[in-house]
């Protein structure tokens, strides 16, 4: 309970994300083919993960260099500094 009456200030927020709505421009293409007569086409189906193969393959290569490289232009000065700003972020630690 609370000083204005017992209510809570998000009674009326919904307790769970809602369902996502079909896409319209996707419900569109396929009224389209339907009325010309096309056959439809297959959606490109991703791999089971829902990530697409090309953008994983960029982000590994980038992510497995990137510390390395960080690490190498830094002076020791300021890889200290990182190292305590990590772990003052981390620890909750000033």
């Amino acid at each position: 309970m609370d000083k204005r009456g017992g209510k809570r200030d998000n009674q009326y927020m919904p307790k769970r994300s809602r369902k996502r709505l079909p896409d319209p421009n996707a419900a569109a293409f396929s009224i389209v083919q339907a009325i010309s007569g096309e056959q439809p086409t297959e959606p490109v189906a991703l791999p089971a993960d829902g990530k697409d193969p090309a953008a994983v393959a960029l982000g590994r290569r980038g992510g497995l260099k990137g510390g390395k490289a960080r690490a190498a232009k830094m002076t020791k000065a300021q890889r200290i500094a990182s190292a305590k700003k990590a772990a003052a972020a981390r620890w909750g630690k000033s």
